[in-house]
């Protein structure tokens, strides 16, 4: 009906109401095939499947295609059949400026009438003010404009948005929906003030580290409530929820740049490949499963030793990420028949080992433990993937591994010289070195959070003491790219950006409790066994090079490597290597942890000893 009325009115409109007969006649014997052929094409063009009252930008272009497409056809066909004789060209640009109001009037029409905001009468009327919570928006872009759609459309909201406060000041006084951009961050007090507000939402995504620590010190001197929208890489395909508003975390604070991933390299190495994952239920392991099966593997094979850990990323495959190609597998890395019989039955084509000891006092008290796990556990897992022929085998070491100060620490570089040691065609062997993540199963953020929920004190070991942090997610995505980097015998670096004094984070989550600093005691309580001050990401002398991710340093091989020595020379490392670590296995069974400590040493000559007293 509406193409119709169109039709007859750019007739009446181009020949200003005066139609002669032949104009009636040529109306009256085109009407039915233009209007059956835009149809047709409107049909092609799927604007009789979308729903209207969601309609958007994207069914616009549609009809904008649909309506060029139909005129230009129905014009060529005139064209070619009369040669516009008793034609006039100017009527069909009407009727296709005319159809694009009426098609996409009518639809707009509807979107508006059956709105949540126009049948909650918000729309004309606002929402009841009473019991509504007035909020400011801190980032006028676009996750601040969909929070303010999603608070409109939904009458259960309980808030009003009264304003926008960012630091873009050709941002300043312009209007997201009808509300106002105020200033920067810096006027936020006044504004709060002014505009009453009761809550404050950070809607930056993208806001890293400094940028989001300015920002949280601002709210924080304003004493009212704030709150978070996750960064994107935290939401599906980016689509923003008010749902999603958080507290903010200390990983706000931290929050550093997007990882620049390679995708379609990372890709080609596991898609419907065999994926083995040692502690796989641990913090690394654990997110590297949960990277791994967004590319997906024929099947990821989850080996742990912990019970409640295994089930635990089990379960969460299967019902939260409903994903079932895996095989979950109890046992120990360094029970050599069962990883045997496991390569032997599933065939990984890539190993991810991230089994491991690694809090180092701990290791520091039990060092034989070092040994089982860290070495012989690892050394099993080198055999069985250099028997079975797998592609990749990707240790995940630590900063700790650098100038070892603790057992956890040297034990990890002994790993790192076992595999730089393999001259193995099949299998390319490598390691990914850094240092601590936020929100690991050692991470002093889950234990200062649990301090200050109990009042205090926060108890730190040194003033002074320093790390080096990532996210979790960070890390498990920059092994996932700098695995597929690797040619054999590399030692990948992660770059950590500045290391944080480990006072000023329980000093930051002091703020974000709620708390003030004369609250909450810091208590210094000295140095643990074997811990270090200061943590190092290479030693001096060891190579560093770039790579072509901005993130991801990679160190040459050492002097054990087989580039720099002949092949008899090498055998003669690798039988050293092979001695010695017999030696550590008769020492670990007896649980002399001076001799266990006093052979490492002998194998990683840069290793500072601890006599600290062992448990036995």
């Amino acid at each position: 009906m509406l193409l119709a009325i169109v039709y007859i009115f750019s007739y009446v409109l181009r020949f200003e109401g005066k139609l002669d007969d032949q104009t009636i006649f040529n109306v009256k014997y085109t009407i039915l095939p233009i209007i059956s052929c835009k149809i047709a094409i409107f049909s092609y063009f799927n604007l009789y499947k979308g729903m209207w009252r969601y309609t958007g930008i994207v069914d616009l272009i549609n009809i904008i295609k649909a309506i060029v497409t139909s005129n230009l056809i129905i014009v060529a066909f005139i064209l070619m059949s009369t040669g516009f004789i008793g034609f006039s060209r100017s009527v069909f640009l009407i009727d296709a400026v005319f159809s694009l109001l009426f098609i996409a009037g009518i639809r707009l029409v509807i979107r508006l009438i059956l709105s949540p905001s126009i049948q909650s009468n918000s729309f004309l009327h606002s929402k009841q003010e009473n019991g509504l919570k007035k909020l400011i928006i801190i980032g006028a872009g676009d996750a601040g404009e969909k929070v303010v759609r999603e608070i409109n459309d939904n009458p259960r909201m309980k808030y009003k948005v009264v304003g926008f406060i960012d630091d873009n000041k050709k941002k300043f006084g312009m209007h997201i929906h009808g509300i106002q951009v105020y200033g920067s961050v810096d006027n936020l007090s006044s504004v709060v003030q002014e505009k009453k507000v009761d809550e404050i939402l950070i809607a930056i995504p993208s806001a890293v580290g400094e940028n989001m620590r300015r920002i949280v010190d601002a709210c924080n001197s304003i004493k009212i409530p704030f709150k978070t929208l996750p960064g994107m890489g935290e939401l599906i395909d980016g689509h923003i929820s008010i749902k999603t508003i958080r507290d903010i975390s200390y990983k706000d604070l931290l929050k550093r740049h997007p990882v620049r991933l390679e995708n379609n390299k990372i890709s080609e190495f596991l898609n419907n490949k065999c994926i083995f994952v040692t502690g796989a239920g641990g913090s690394i392991g654990s997110e590297l499963c949960r990277q791994i099966i967004k590319y997906e593997p024929a099947l990821v094979v989850l080996f742990d030793a912990s019970e409640s850990n295994l089930y635990s990323i089990q379960m969460e495959l299967k019902h939260d990420k409903t994903y079932l190609k895996y095989r979950t597998v109890l046992g120990r890395i360094q029970d050599h028949l069962l990883v045997d019989d496991l390569f032997k039955k599933y065939k990984p084509n890539i190993v991810f080992h991230a089994a491991a000891y690694k809090h180092v006092p701990l290791v520091e008290r039990n060092p034989w433990e070092a040994i089982y796990s860290n070495i012989i556990g690892t050394q099993v897992l080198i055999n069985a993937s250099v028997k079975h022929r797998v592609e990749r085998f990707v240790l995940v070491s630590s900063d700790k591994a650098v100038r070892p100060t603790n057992v956890m620490g040297t034990s990890k570089r002994v790993v790192e010289k076992l595999l730089q040691l393999q001259n193995n065609n099949t299998t390319k062997f490598m390691a990914v070195r850094f240092g601590n993540v936020i929100g690991s199963s050692g991470s002093v953020v889950p234990l200062f959070l649990n301090q200050i929920k109990k009042g205090g004190p926060i108890t730190v070991t040194h003033p002074e003491i320093t790390r080096f942090f990532m996210t979790i997610e960070e890390a498990a995505q920059l092994i996932l790219q700098a695995f597929t980097m690797g040619e054999g015998g590399e030692i990948f670096i992660l770059k950590m950006g500045t290391p944080i004094k480990i006072v000023d984070i329980a000093n930051d989550l002091i703020k974000l409790s709620g708390n003030e600093m004369k609250d909450i005691k810091i208590v210094f309580t000295g140095l643990r066994p074997g811990e270090k001050l200061y943590e190092e990401l290479i030693t001096e002398g060891e190579g560093i090079v770039e790579t072509d991710h901005e993130k991801i340093l990679v160190l040459k091989k050492n002097a054990c490597s087989s580039e720099d020595m002949s092949i008899e020379t090498q055998q003669e490392c690798i039988s050293d290597i092979d001695s010695k670590i017999s030696k550590l296995i008769q020492l670990a069974e007896k649980h002399d942890s001076r001799a266990i400590k006093a052979t490492l040493k002998t194998i990683v000559p840069e290793y500072v000893i601890h006599d600290d007293e062992a448990v036995i």
